[in-house]
C-alpha cells in the first residue's frame, strides 16, 4: 500500500500543480445489528478499500478515486485528478487560496485505544446482548414494538501529501440504543435510551456499548412509553424551558455547528446543504447568544465521535472557541475556506466520507461548555416552566435560523420541582433570539458527550460522524407547544 500511495502522489504532481495529496483507506468496515420483537432484524457487514487523490493547480481542484489497488489503476486515477484540475481552471479567473500550514505530521501514528475490538467479536454474542435488552422492554401489552441496535465503524487510513505530510490512523467508533413503541387508543408513543435515533456513539470499542447497560434501563424505557399514552398534553405558550443534555446537544448541532461551517457561510454549500444566517463581517462582534453561551470545537477530546489526530488535509486536530460569552469568535474551516477570509491557518475540520469523496468542512466535537450549577439548582430557578428530554422530531431552515424541535418526554416544572410526564412537547424559535434567552447552564455533572453518526452534507452526499457535548440548559420565555 505504501508503494501504491507514493506512486499515486508522484503521478499527480506534474507541471503547474501547486499541491496534491492522497488518502488511502486500507480498510473501511461497517457493521449494524438490530433486534425487533425478539427477532434479529438486521445484520449488515461491509468492507471496502481504495485511494482518493486531490490535485490543486493555481485556479482549480481535481479529484479522483479508485478501488483498484494496482500501480496502473492509481496512476490513471492520479492523472484523471490532474486533468480535472486543469479543466476546472477554465472556469475561474482568480487563484484558489490555500493556507500554508505548520505542524504537519511526518510519519504520524494514531490508533483508537480499544479494550474490546467489536469486529473481532462473534456476531451471536452481540445479537444475544441485543435480545436480552430488547426482551426487557415488553413490560406491558401496550408495548407493541421493541428494538435494540448496535453499530460499529472502523477505518484504517493512510495520508500523504506533496508537502511531505504523512500519517496513518486507525479509528474505531461504536454505539447502541434501545426504544419501545407503545400503542393506545388513538395514541402512539416512543421512548428511547440513552437517546433517540439509534442511541449514543463514541470513539472506542465494545466496552462503550457495555457501559450503556441497555438491559438495566430497558424496563424503565418500556414503562415510560406506556405512561406517555395517557399523559397530559404539553402546554402551549411562552414559558421557561429546561432542556436535557441530549436535546441541547442536538440544538447545538443544528443551530450552531452547521451555522458556523465557513463553506456554508461563504455559500459554497448553498446548492444542497444550504447557507447560514452568519456572516464573516460579524466575526468578533455578532451576539449569538447570552453570556452563558460558550461553544468550543474540540477534535482533541478523548472518546469523541468527532475526535481525530489530523484531518484529511494533514492539519492537526484542535480545540478552539466558536462562541465566547455569547459572541461569535471563530468558524469551522478548511485550508481553502480559511484562506478565503484571510486566515493563515485552517481550523482543521476538513474530512471526507471515504476514498471516493473529497474532504468538506465537517464538525468535530462542537460542545456547549458547562457552568457551575447542579441540576437541582437549575430547576429551582424556574417557578413555572417545562422540562424536555430526547429528540423526537426536528425542522430547521436552510439558513439555520428558524427551527422547531419535538421531544419524547416533557415534565411541568412548578416551584423548582419536576411534575408528571407530558406528551408530545414542542419548542421553537429563531436561533440568535433563542440562544440570547439562555439564562444558565448546568455544571460538569450535567454535561455529557454525545455522538451523532449520521450528519449529512455535500453533493454528492456525504455522511459523517460528529460529536456534541452539552449540559442541561435553562432558557427564559421560550415558545413551547403541544398538540391542540
Amino acid at each position: 500500500m505504501e508503494d501504491l500511495i507514493r506512486t499515486a502522489l508522484e503521478a499527480a504532481q506534474g507541471p503547474g500543480v501547486r499541491f496534491a495529496d492522497v488518502r488511502a483507506f486500507t480498510a473501511y468496515r461497517y457493521e449494524k445489528l438490530s433486534v425487533k420483537n425478539g427477532i434479529a432484524e438486521a445484520l449488515t457487514r461491509t468492507e471496502e478499500a481504495g485511494i482518493g487523490i486531490r490535485v490543486l493547480r493555481e485556479r482549480g481542484w481535481g479529484f479522483a478515486g479508485t478501488s483498484e489497488r494496482t500501480p496502473a489503476a492509481v496512476r490513471r486515477a492520479a492523472e484523471r485528478a490532474a486533468r480535472l484540475a486543469a479543466a476546472s481552471e477554465r472556469t475561474r479567473k482568480e487563484p484558489v487560496p490555500f493556507t500554508e500550514e505548520r505542524d504537519l505530521p511526518h510519519e504520524g501514528r494514531y490508533e483508537t485505544p480499544l479494550q474490546s475490538d467489536p469486529f473481532q467479536m462473534d456476531a451471536e454474542e452481540k445479537i444475544r446482548h441485543l435480545r436480552d435488552a430488547e426482551a426487557e422492554l415488553h413490560v406491558d401489552p401496550a408495548v407493541k414494538v421493541g428494538r435494540a441496535h448496535m453499530t460499529f465503524w472502523q477505518e484504517d487510513k493512510w495520508y500523504l501529501s506533496s508537502e511531505g505530510a504523512s500519517y496513518r490512523a486507525s479509528l474505531t467508533h461504536s454505539g447502541a440504543g434501545i426504544e419501545a413503541t407503545a400503542v393506545g387508543e388513538g395514541e402512539v408513543q416512543r421512548r428511547s435510551y440513552p437517546t433517540s435515533f439509534g442511541g449514543n456513539f463514541a470513539q472506542g470499542g465494545f466496552e462503550f456499548v457495555s457501559s450503556l447497560d441497555l438491559r438495566a434501563h430497558a424496563r424503565e424505557v418500556g414503562r415510560t412509553a406506556v405512561e406517555l399514552l395517557t399523559a397530559r398534553a404539553a402546554p402551549r405558550g411562552s414559558m421557561d424551558l429546561v432542556l436535557a443534555s441530549d436535546q441541547l446537544a442536538l440544538q447545538v448541532h443544528e443551530s450552531v455547528g452547521h451555522a458556523t461551517e465557513l463553506d456554508r457561510i461563504l455559500a459554497y454549500e448553498a446548492g444542497f446543504a444550504g447557507t447560514s444566517f452568519l456572516t464573516t463581517a460579524g466575526l468578533g462582534t455578532f451576539r449569538y447568544g447570552s453570556p452563558a453561551m460558550n461553544i468550543t470545537a474540540d477534535a482533541t477530546r478523548p472518546g469523541g465521535l468527532g475526535t481525530f489526530p489530523w484531518d484529511d488535509e494533514g492539519v492537526p486536530g484542535q480545540k478552539y472557541s466558536l462562541v465566547k460569552e455569547g459572541i461569535l469568535v471563530d468558524f469551522l474551516s478548511s485550508r481553502e475556506m480559511a484562506a478565503r477570509i484571510g486566515r493563515t491557518r485552517s481550523g482543521g475540520t476538513a474530512r471526507g466520507d471515504g476514498y471516493l469523496r473529497t474532504p468538506l468542512i465537517r464538525m468535530t466535537n462542537v460542545n456547549l461548555e458547562p457552568g457551575e450549577r447542579s441540576a437541582q439548582e437549575l430547576l429551582h430557578e424556574v417557578r413555572d416552566g417545562i422540562y424536555m428530554e430526547t429528540n423526537r422530531s426536528w425542522s430547521i431552515d436552510d439558513k439555520r435560523l428558524n427551527f422547531q424541535f419535538g421531544c419524547e418526554v416533557g415534565r411541568r416544572i412548578r416551584g423548582g420541582e419536576l411534575g408528571p410526564l407530558l406528551r408530545n412537547p414542542i419548542y421553537s424559535g429563531m436561533t440568535p433570539k433563542f440562544w440570547s434567552s439562555l439564562e444558565a447552564v448546568g455544571g460538569p455533572e450535567t454535561w455529557r458527550l454525545w455522538g451523532l453518526p449520521n450528519c449529512g452534507k455535500g453533493q454528492p452526499g456525504q455522511v459523517m460522524r460528529v460529536g456534541h457535548g452539552a449540559p442541561m440548559g435553562l432558557f427564559r420565555k421560550a415558545r413551547v407547544g403541544g398538540p391542540r
